[in-house]
């Protein structure tokens, strides 16, 4: 049952890391912090932001506990800024996007059954979540499409066309 559920889960994390590098491949530096309405997630906080969670992702699959993520810089407390020397460079925040994809694809590769049963050691989502193996769906398939679906919206809303 564990290699389905990773399988799966694995499958649907690509699609989400080729579909976030596609939505951004053709953008210009400066547009990655673009606001086309106000308050809208623009390009490179969204990539900051998850970014943010794939350590986290990784701590967890590995056996350890991560800080929560509530008040990272890029956290969910946190709000896009139009300043570009708020984020890495496109370039570096698509490599650190793609290379935190790939990092916990090895560490869920690695990650046995065990870990996946293991209690929850974040306090905030033990109630929602008390099982590490339950939050993995949430942050590697919920929650990455939420943020990669306003993606879309945003490129729409600043005239540009779907990927």
């Amino acid at each position: 049952m564990r290699d389905v559920f990773v399988d799966s889960l694995l499958a649907d994390w690509a699609l989400n890391k080729d579909y976030g590098l596609k939505l951004v491949a053709d953008l210009a530096p400066e547009q990655m912090v673009k606001q086309p309405h106000p308050g809208m997630n623009h390009p490179a906080w969204i990539l900051s932001h998850l970014h943010a969670y794939h350590p986290v992702a990784m701590e967890l699959v590995s056996g350890r506990t991560p800080a929560d993520p509530l008040d990272h810089k890029y956290g969910m407390k946190s709000s896009p800024v139009a300043d570009t020397a708020a984020y890495l460079d496109k370039d570096a925040l698509i490599e650190a996007f793609a290379q935190g994809h790939d990092d916990v694809t090895d560490a869920m590769k690695d990650a046995g059954e065990s870990v996946l049963l293991s209690p929850m050691p974040v306090e905030r989502w033990k109630q929602r979540f008390p099982k590490v193996g339950s939050i993995l769906p949430y942050l590697m398939s919920r929650h990455e499409a939420l943020h990669l679906g306003q993606l879309s919206a945003w490129r729409r809303a600043m005239g540009l066309g779907r990927v």
